[in-house]
């Protein structure tokens, strides 16, 4: 019996640390891996008779009376009782092997020198297994690998390395080991190709931007570059705020009229999402937004602030509905739309298209897109999506939106320059509404039928003299001319 205490002990606290974990009441798992790796070490050496095997139990014995004397609120932490009883467990069991050495029978010297090179060859590949397998998981997640599928991989290095270390007889462990690891290569290839195939046929209608790419005063910025010879600001200038869609106008703005020292996001020139922006303005904490026109909801937050919304024309722009390249749909009309998006056709079939069932994706409540479809849509209700088919707005990176993500299935709305002129996704088409494509001189001559004022939105209870002169400067030639070669379209004189 006493050959097996110490590994007693072992699965003990092998079993406590596995309860504990998936409690999730470990804090740092590379004491507890060294704790364990010091228990299973002095089972094993005082298993085969060596004295010098109760250090290892002697090690995590003292770091626990470490811990324990450490401030944690106890009047008495339990490690320290616990460290104590352990040192003198070793300790008591490294003395009896020392006086009966002679006696115990034990390995030889090299036997045991092996031994110590085993377990000291574990101790690293253990290590390196850890740090190796949680690497490895963390880029298979990235890379959008499943999690289950991506988890496995932290046990790919140790199932190897353990059984060569201390198995005799490694040829059929081998060949088992390379069963399972060709399994698990197909299984992660895959999945790997699955998620190629889905970028490939990914549809994406994020109302994002990247701002960085748009900014003023920058020589690489892809704004209209343009110097306003009539107006310049020198002092309080706007608090100017706009839509996604429209920041690569609204920057030009401040790069013609305010000062070259602005940056964005310090107080004057700022971008938010629509219903954010919507939101400031209403509390009075941006003086001009640049977007579409609200929904009920955000006009209705205004009243409770006791602002009234002031709405100026500045451009127009065409409300737009997409869909993959794949799809052979290429036009459908106005009421075709509401009935898809009413969820009455559900089938490309009904429409003239394949059969395929129709993945209508919706925007977030209170974005500029979703409350312009309601405003087509009119006394159409909307149905009610499914959480995967609405995509919500997340600020900043495009790759961390829940993209609009469908087979060629898929149907999706925007603003025409957004889809074209900034996304620029090579795998979605634009679809004419009653046969008449979304082009910029279909926006003109009113012949395209889904087409939305663009306003610079203020408040009437505005006191800063400079918002009026920056709304007469964006309908005067120069503001004119910056959103004509933005890509859209201007007020008609």
């Amino acid at each position: 019996m006493r050959k097996y205490t110490g590994y007693i002990l072992a699965m003990l606290f092998s079993l406590y640390y596995i309860i504990m974990s998936i409690g999730g009441s470990i804090v740092s798992f590379t004491p507890v891996l060294l704790w364990l790796l010091c228990f299973w070490a002095s089972a094993f050496f005082i298993h085969k008779g060596f004295f010098w095997g109760a250090a290892f139990g002697v090690l995590p014995a003292l770091h626990m009376i470490y811990m324990g004397t450490r401030e944690s609120g106890q009047v008495m932490d339990i490690e320290i009782p616990l460290g104590v009883i352990l040192i003198l467990f070793y300790f008591g069991h490294g003395l009896y092997l020392w006086f009966k050495r002679n006696t115990l029978e034990k390995a030889g010297n090299k036997e045991a020198l092996i031994l110590m090179l085993k377990m000291a060859l574990s101790i690293v590949s253990a290590f390196l297994c850890f740090y190796a397998g949680i690497l490895s998981s963390i880029i298979l997640s990235f890379e959008g690998i499943n999690s289950n599928i991506a988890f496995i991989s932290v046990f790919v290095l140790p199932t190897l390395l353990f059984p060569l270390i201390w198995l005799k007889k490694r040829k059929k462990f081998i060949i088992i080991w390379l069963i399972f690891a060709i399994i698990y290569a197909i299984l992660l290839g895959v999945n790997y190709g699955m998620i190629k195939y889905d970028e490939k046929i990914t549809v994406n209608t994020s109302p994002n931007i990247n701002v960085h790419e748009y900014l003023p005063f920058k020589e690489d910025s892809k704004i209209v570059k343009y110097r306003s010879e009539t107006l310049q600001f020198t002092e309080n200038p706007p608090k100017i705020d706009g839509a996604a869609a429209l920041f690569p106008v609204y920057s030009a703005f401040v790069n013609a009229t305010y000062p070259e020292t602005t940056e964005l996001d310090y107080g004057t020139f700022e971008y938010n999402n629509t219903p954010v922006g919507y939101k400031l303005l209403a509390e009075r904490q941006s003086d001009i937004f640049i977007g579409v026109y609200p929904s009920e909801e955000q006009k209705a937050y205004a009243n409770e602030q006791g602002t009234t919304f002031k709405y100026t024309p500045i451009g127009s722009e065409a409300f737009v509905f997409f869909v993959h390249k794949d799809n052979p749909i290429e036009s459908l009309t106005a009421e075709e739309i509401k009935g898809i998006y009413s969820g009455r056709i559900t089938n490309w079939k009904e429409v003239g298209g394949k059969n395929e069932e129709i993945s209508a994706y919706q925007r977030n409540e209170g974005s500029g897109s979703q409350s312009m479809l309601k405003r087509f849509m009119g006394d159409t209700p909307i149905m009610e999506p499914p959480t995967h088919l609405r995509n919500d707005f997340m600020a900043g990176i495009i790759e961390e939106v829940a993209d609009y993500r469908s087979k060629s299935g898929s149907i999706g709305f925007s603003f025409r320059y957004y889809v074209e002129g900034i996304i620029k996704n090579p795998d979605i088409k634009m679809i004419a509404v009653d046969g008449t494509l979304p082009t910029e001189e279909n926006i003109k001559n009113g012949t395209y039928p889904i087409v939305t004022p663009i306003y610079a939105v203020t408040y009437e209870e505005q006191t800063n003299e400079n918002v009026d002169k920056l709304l007469h400067w964006i309908l005067s030639g120069e503001g004119q001319k910056i959103i004509e070669e933005t890509g859209y379209v201007g007020i008609a004189e």
